[in-house]
């Protein structure tokens, strides 16, 4: 008799999950249907062939200046004296006064060099120099 009633109270004791599974697969069924009928509302977008934006030049658009690792000035892809790095910055500033004078460096190059690149393009009258890393 003590048997049956330990047996009774351990059966007692435990916590019946079965109406907890229910509910937990009512609303996984629940989200399901939900989730499929939903639609995102979108606009499809077409622009026009007119409007696309050209490639342009990089080269025309700003006034690079590269200076190699023997301090050699590359401007326009020709080889410039370093005297005569202000005269080529005037002439394309005159070409396009809206463009800015970008330095190159070779990380071995020396910092006289791109220093009087710097005072150049300023004395030739443009105020948007900077610098680019990397060669």
């Amino acid at each position: 008799m003590r048997r049956l009633a330990v047996q009774k109270e351990s059966d007692e004791n435990k916590i019946n999950l079965t109406p907890m599974l229910d509910v937990v697969f009512i609303m996984l069924i629940f989200f399901i249907v939900t989730a499929t009928f939903v639609k995102e509302v979108g606009l499809d977008v077409n622009q026009p062939e007119d409007n696309k934006p050209k490639t342009i030049d990089p080269d025309k658009k700003s006034i690079v200046v590269r200076v190699t690792n023997r301090d050699r000035i590359v401007i326009a892809r020709r080889d410039v004296d370093i005297r005569a790095v202000r005269a080529n910055i005037e002439r394309l500033h005159a070409e396009n006064p809206e463009a800015p004078v970008i330095i190159q460096p070779h990380p071995d190059s020396k910092t006289e060099t791109m220093i009087h690149i710097m005072d150049s393009a300023r004395l030739a009258g443009v105020h948007n120099v900077s610098l680019a890393a990397g060669f």
